[in-house]
């Protein structure tokens, strides 16, 4: 597992903030070729992006780089381009405006076709899939399953809320007049969902009011709570607090971790398929759960501070 607790974005065609995001402790860096760039730029983005990957120091983090959705005419080149010139310095292609399966399939038949024709190891480039418009949920689980390269699904709140006519100017906040609930709850879960069935990560979008950081650490809890694995961030001064968020506490960690030392003991020493930590009755459940949070721990980089001393006999 890749830990995407933070996935910052940055300009693909912006030099001085590329070598900024390099000194910043998220834990995966997108260069962004999409949104960010002006198309007068794209194409010499792709060659500050090839150029950044080669020379820069990402020690510790996920590269990542965000091609132009399929419907550009930028999009194949972006491929070819970045991964021609910087595929062995590459973690994964980010994939925006993914609506159906075969979207994802093309960007694995590229990449397959380049890593063969480059002499890449095959199939070690993933890909990320962005969520962003109302055909992409109705077709999620098909592309969620499209490709072995998929590594994980990524909600686009932006262009999402604008394909559903959703009322509201504020990318990520609740739509002024929606009292009961949760607006995005349905819209997190079914990606969670459509994840989890494929073992994929899922990540959270972006909270466009970049320096306020209570409100961007209440939405992060908010997607953090259900499950998902990171969320997205738009500046420096959101990265700790997303890092906090998608990290397990020192206590849940540890607490994980003496689960399944204690639950292999008694299963593999003892012969026994349930026993009690403490006052905590363990089974199979309690391993799968305290696996979930190692990993996440262990991802993070996160030490443990307790150990497990099995029982005298």
């Amino acid at each position: 597992m890749r830990s995407r607790r933070t996935t910052l974005a940055v300009p693909g065609s912006n030099p001085r903030f590329i070598e900024k995001a390099q000194g910043l402790p998220a834990d995966e860096i997108f260069l962004d070729l999409e949104d960010a760039v002006a198309p007068s730029a794209k194409e010499g983005a792709r060659k500050t992006v090839v150029a950044a990957l080669n020379d820069g120091d990402w020690t510790g983090r996920t590269r990542v780089v965000r091609i132009n959705d399929l419907e550009t005419h930028w999009a194949y080149r972006d491929v070819i381009e970045v991964v021609e010139g910087a595929g062995a310095n590459l973690d994964a292609i980010m994939l925006p405006k993914a609506s159906d399966a075969s979207h994802v399939r093309w960007l694995d038949r590229l990449l397959t076709q380049i890593e063969r024709a480059m002499g890449f190891e095959e199939g070690r480039i993933g890909i990320e899939a962005q969520i962003e418009d109302a055909k992409g949920m109705v077709n999620i689980d098909e592309i969620a399953a499209s490709s072995p390269r998929l590594e994980a699904l990524v909600f686009g709140p932006g262009d999402l809320m604008a394909s559903i006519n959703m009322r509201t100017l504020v990318v990520g906040e609740q739509p002024p007049g929606y009292t009961e609930g949760d607006a995005y709850h349905y819209i997190l879960m079914r990606i969670l969902m459509a994840a989890r069935a494929n073992d994929l990560q899922a990540i959270d979008g972006p909270y466009f009011n970049v320096r306020d950081v209570d409100a961007f650490t209440r939405v992060a809890k908010r997607s953090a709570a259900l499950g998902f694995d990171g969320k997205w961030v738009l500046h420096p001064a959101q990265i700790d607090a997303g890092n906090t968020v998608f990290s397990p506490s020192q206590e849940d960690y540890d607490h994980a971790e003496l689960i399944l030392d204690a639950y292999e003991h008694y299963v593999t020493v003892e012969g026994r398929g349930a026993a009690t930590l403490g006052d905590e009755m363990i089974d199979e459940a309690s391993r799968k759960m305290a696996l979930v949070v190692a990993a996440k721990g262990r991802a993070a980089g996160m030490a443990r501070t307790k150990r497990f001393d099995a029982p005298a006999t």
